[in-house]
C-alpha cells in the first residue's frame, strides 16, 4: 500500500503523519510506503518545522530525512490512500480529481478515529504549544488505520 499524507505547506502536520506512520507500519511488519505533501507551494525543498522535528524527536521518531513538496495530480496515480489534515486541504485535493477513483482516495486522517464527523487536525504553525497534541491526534489515527487494516 503507498500512503500520501496532506496538509498546507508540508512542514507541520503532514510530515508528522509520515514519521508517525511510517513507525507504525515498520513495527507492524508492512511492506507499504509513506510520503507527505502540501497543498501549497511555499516551503517546496525546506525541511519540516522545527517544532515537529522537536516533537517528532521526544516520541522516537526522526524526520529530519523529509522536504516539503507540492501535492501534484499525478499523485492521485502514485497512491492508494491519500489522507488530509483538514477540510480545505480535502476541498483542494478533492478539485484536482480527475474521476471517481481519485476522490475515493482522499480521506480525512481523523475519519480513521472520528468516523464521519469530519474532525480537522488543527494546525499547530501560530501554536507552538499545538504540536504535542496534534502529534497525539495523529499518532492514534494512524495507529488505528495500521490496526484495522493489518488484521483485515
Amino acid at each position: 500500500m503507498k500512503i500520501l499524507m496532506v496538509c498546507l505547506g508540508n512542514i507541520c502536520r503532514s510530515p508528522l503523519a509520515e514519521g508517525i506512520m511510517k513507525q507504525k507500519i515498520s513495527e507492524a511488519g508492512l511492506p507499504w510506503m509513506v510520503d507527505s505533501a502540501g497543498t501549497g507551494f511555499w516551503h517546496v525543498g525546506e525541511l519540516p518545522d522545527r517544532r515537529s522535528i522537536a516533537t517528532a524527536n521526544q516520541r522516537g521518531i526522526d524526520i529530519t530525512d523529509q522536504r516539503a513538496r507540492q501535492f501534484h495530480v499525478a499523485d492521485f496515480e502514485r497512491f492508494d490512500r491519500i489522507f488530509v489534515m483538514d477540510t480545505q486541504n480535502r476541498q483542494d485535493v478533492l478539485r484536482l480529481a480527475q474521476n471517481e477513483a481519485h476522490r475515493a482516495k482522499v480521506e480525512l486522517m481523523l475519519d480513521q478515529i472520528f468516523p464521519g464527523e469530519d474532525r480537522s487536525v488543527p494546525d499547530p504553525y501560530y501554536d507552538d504549544d499545538g504540536f504535542k497534541e496534534v502529534f497525539d491526534m495523529l499518532n492514534e489515527a494512524c495507529e488505528a488505520f495500521v490496526s484495522r487494516m493489518a488484521t483485515s
